[in-house]
């Protein structure tokens, strides 16, 4: 009897120890903390562009590899044109790319966030048209190919910026292929411009499908 007692008031002690943790209050600070975390992250998530085409990347890949070859022993003003033409194709499979990723994954493409991503990438871009005009006047072209992946790299970089991560590190990867470009020319344009365009678009492209849907 003496037992049964004991046990009861130990099982007793232990609802009541039980009662006084679920009515412990919260401190504020936490629940202030978790409620800006969730804010936050929320914030991160509705800012991020994500209909960045990684298959569309991919396929400016492989035209960027096809012309690489196709201008392997061109002289530098076919050379030149040859790539002039890639950058138009470029161009629209990314923009058909971007929308047709856009709308299997219902973004719009008036969002904020999409604004803020095509209003980072367009100025290096913008910047890169004018020094390529300003030194195919002067016949400097052999500078045009660190320029160009220098300048995209930074246009990847800062439109990156409001999307996943990999794409600014693609960007830097551009960046980084660029500078080589220019600071040590070892190999000609046209190869450093197949590596960048085409190679680099192929892995990061097929990266970005696999990780961020298609």
């Amino acid at each position: 009897m003496l037992f049964a007692a004991f046990e009861y008031i130990l099982v007793y002690m232990a609802f009541a120890q039980r009662a006084r943790e679920y009515n412990e209050p919260i401190p504020i600070d936490r629940r202030a903390e978790d409620n800006l975390r969730f804010i936050r992250d929320t914030m991160e998530r509705a800012a991020s562009f994500t209909a960045v085409p990684g298959w569309g990347g991919v396929a400016i890949g492989l035209t960027a590899v096809v012309v690489g070859i196709l201008a392997w022993r061109m002289p530098a003003q076919q050379q030149f044109l040859a790539w002039l033409v890639e950058a138009v194709v470029a161009l629209t499979i990314g923009c058909v790319a971007v929308r047709r990723k856009s709308k299997r994954l219902a973004l719009s493409l008036s969002s904020r966030p999409a604004q803020r991503a095509l209003l980072s990438f367009v100025p290096p871009l913008l910047a890169g048209a004018v020094l390529t005009t300003i030194l195919n006047r002067a016949d400097m072209l052999t500078i045009l190919p660190g320029l160009w992946l220098l300048l995209y790299g930074a246009a990847v970089v800062t439109g990156g910026a409001f999307s996943v991560r990999i794409v600014p590190v693609m960007g830097i990867c551009f960046m980084l292929l660029g500078g080589l470009a220019l600071l040590v020319p070892v190999l000609s344009g046209d190869v450093f411009l197949t590596l960048g365009f085409g190679v680099m678009h192929i892995v990061f492209g097929t990266l970005i499908a696999r990780r961020h849907g298609g």
